[in-house]
């Protein structure tokens, strides 16, 4: 594991769009090419879309609730292009980039926002889990599932995302202390977006989120987490050591929501202007902008492909939403059990027949 001082930043690209010195780091993406870079940003491009698109439609009333990632793009992308096919996501509810990347229809992303599933997809397709409500219970879940492939003799790897506000949670600190006593593979991967819901990271520690982990003998990485290629070395950098068998490693991913905790919180009442407007010099998708722009990879050709990329995706988006035929009433009971249960049997013809009771009442 490349050498990191205790709560140095890992940086690779300045929020100008410079290269920084050459480091351990950057040669863990020396591979990225022009190409490759191209890629990443068209990601965090389309991910901002997708995300914008699903608030609007919140905001028209097609969606119950959206948590909105933008500025956190660069985190989940660079985090989710450094996972292999085999590797199991553990996510909370904000990771729409990340099963963008994992290669979920967005259309699936909005159904269990729009509450019509029970869940969102199916795990196994993507390797990854529908979002988690309950704040830090993923990172039991990933634990869990990371022991098993470990004893199992699997060299694949486990990554669970939470932000700072879950990293008050007990499931956090519990899953830390089980993944550090048995060696799991797992990658905690802590957003640090400045804010839990209302409240800035400042008040739930004194100390940074990294050290966090270090308390609990499990090595910790501070990374730019506007910086997609700082993000991309640092969690290859733990992929590396969990598949290895060395363990679990904690990622502080330094980065900023610029928008509300969710569609139904108001930001403004408790941050200043000001704040935003630092954080929005150090705009993710503007860094690369600007790299590729240095490198002369950006033309008016490129800009416009992926501008109709990420339309085209939106607008699929919105056809999938709009879409969507809703759940009747008696798809309550479908995937309660896997196999068929005289229970669930009973309970279906009495909730029937309740419901027959209505239209009867109607005629």
């Amino acid at each position: 594991m490349p050498r990191n001082d205790d709560d140095a930043l890992i940086q690779i690209v300045t929020p100008e769009g410079r290269r920084t010195e050459p480091s351990e780091y950057s040669e863990l993406v020396a591979d990225v090419t022009v190409d490759t870079l191209q890629n990443l940003y068209e990601d965090l491009v389309v991910v901002r879309r997708i995300d914008a698109e699903a608030t609007a439609l919140q905001r028209q009333g097609e969606l119950g609730l959206w948590a909105p990632l933008l500025g956190q793009e660069a985190a989940q992308v660079g985090s989710a292009r450094a996972l292999h096919r085999d590797d199991f996501v553990f996510a909370s509810y904000r990771e729409h980039g990340v099963a963008y990347c994992r290669g979920v229809d967005p259309t699936e992303m909005l159904r269990f926002w729009r509450g019509s599933t029970q869940s969102g997809w199916n795990p196994y397709e993507y390797n990854m889990t529908t979002p988690a409500i309950i704040v830090g219970s993923q990172a039991l879940h990933a634990t869990g599932y990371g022991l098993g492939m470990k004893f199992d003799g699997s060299d694949g790897a486990v990554i669970t995302y939470f932000g700072d506000g879950a990293t008050s949670q007990g499931d956090i600190s519990e899953g830390l202390g089980f993944a550090a006593s048995f060696g799991a593979p797992v990658v905690f991967f802590c957003q640090n977006n400045q804010w839990a819901i209302s409240e800035p990271v400042t008040l739930q520690t004194h100390a940074s989120i990294a050290d966090r982990g270090r308390g609990y003998g499990i090595p910790a990485l501070r990374v730019d987490g506007n910086d997609v290629l700082a993000v991309l070395a640092a969690t290859r950098t733990a992929l590396a050591r969990a598949r290895e068998g060395s363990g679990p490693t904690l990622i502080e991913a330094v980065t900023y929501r610029m928008g509300p905790h969710t569609t139904s919180d108001d930001p403004t009442r408790y941050r200043s202007a000001a704040v935003d407007d630092e954080w929005k010099q150090k705009d993710p998708i503007d860094r690369i902008e600007r790299l590729l722009e240095t490198e002369g990879a950006m033309d008016d050709a490129f800009r416009t492909r992926v501008k109709d990329r990420a339309d085209a995706t939106a607008a699929e988006l919105r056809r999938g939403c709009l879409g969507t035929v809703e759940p009747g009433p008696m798809a309550l009971f479908d995937n309660v059990y896997v196999d068929p249960h005289p229970l669930i049997d009973e309970e279906r013809d009495a909730y029937a027949a309740y419901l027959a009771g209505f239209e009867g009442a109607q005629s």
